[in-house]
């Protein structure tokens, strides 16, 4: 298996193609020509079906007829403090199939659990964590800005390697959800699929990087991977509001989201060999999960929160959903 260095070559690849292609039939051809190329020479093969399955749809917690699994979204964010020992518990205890944990770094390159590159939102502490030790990360309260944070008061920032033990102990599927520091993080994982053979069939390594997803498969190509994607992210926020005032830069971004979201589609998932993608809710249909279906890729809807949209992805799609809640509606922006 030859090596990608960085996806960069591939993106501009794919720029070329969709801008220049376009003007004649003799580059059209050439080009594409030169991207199918480019796929067989550095893509990985998709993980076998059947483990893949078997990492989306355990027996375990699994719902409806088409063996829907519910994935607490950060353990649960909702119902417990996020990304703590306490949420995976409590998501246990209310049914999940799985929980998905992110993936983040101290300064001092002890991995641990945690969603945002600050300690501000979550706990009573301040600051980067690109500037915190873990040593003094483990004496911030986790618990502090939760709105049940009384009953979990004192909760800790766990090391990832107390979360998996966690999670094998109580037999349930992670969706490890990288950031970023795509090269620690495949070391990191890879020295933990090593400890704990067990996770080759029930986790999963997710990130909106194709460069993380592509390392992680370069570091351990048996792992089962994921690619996360939400269209329109570079140039709108979640809330579909513009990221940029400048017009021109909004405008930019907006090609750049689409030449993403067509990479996305036509070609980051088979250079990554993907078995699943995860998707923002609002773009999940039916023809849709067809779509992926066709190219042995299953949907993964993000982030399911209210009971009328846990019955659709339920009973109508029957795929797989991340919610911030196992017990109740809950505002999606929480």
């Amino acid at each position: 298996m030859l090596q990608l260095g960085d996806e960069a070559t591939l993106y501009s690849l794919v720029f070329v193609v969709v801008l220049l292609g376009t003007r004649s039939p003799v580059w059209t051809t050439v080009l594409t020509a030169s991207l199918y190329l480019f796929l067989a020479m550095f893509r990985f093969p998709q993980v076998p079906a059947t483990r893949a399955r078997q990492v989306l749809h355990p027996a375990k917690g699994t719902v409806g007829s088409g063996k829907v699994s519910v994935v607490a979204h950060r353990g649960g964010g909702h119902d417990a403090p996020e990304n703590t020992i306490a949420a995976i518990r409590e998501a246990n205890k209310n049914g999940a199939t799985g929980v998905e944990l992110d993936l983040e770094f101290s300064a001092d390159g002890v991995p641990i659990l945690m969603h945002d590159d600050t300690v501000d939102r979550t706990t009573n502490g301040l600051g980067p964590l690109s500037q915190i030790k873990f040593s003094d990360l483990s004496k911030l309260d986790a618990a502090a800005k939760h709105r049940l944070r009384e009953k979990f008061a004192g909760e800790k920032i766990p090391t990832l390697e107390e979360a998996v033990e966690e999670c094998i102990r109580l037999q349930l599927t992670i969706y490890f959800d990288v950031k970023g520091h795509p090269d620690e993080a495949a070391a990191a994982l890879t020295a933990l699929y090593k400890k704990h053979a067990v996770l080759y069939n029930s986790s999963i390594v997710c990130s909106f990087e194709p460069k993380v997803i592509y390392r992680m498969r370069q570091s351990n190509p048996d792992v089962v991977t994921a690619l996360t994607h939400r269209p329109w992210s570079l140039s709108r926020f979640g809330d579909g509001a513009p990221r940029f005032s400048s017009l021109w830069k909004h405008h930019w971004m907006t090609l750049m989201d689409m030449v993403l979201d067509w990479a996305h589609h036509h070609v980051l998932w088979k250079l990554c060999g993907i078995s699943a993608f995860l998707i923002q809710k609002n773009f999940v249909s039916p023809d849709y999960v067809q779509y992926w279906a066709q190219r042995g890729v299953e949907v993964v809807a993000w982030t399911v929160n209210t009971k009328v949209e846990k019955e659709y992805y339920q009973e109508l799609l029957q795929v797989n959903y991340i919610t911030d809640s196992l017990v109740e509606d809950c505002d999606p922006h929480y």
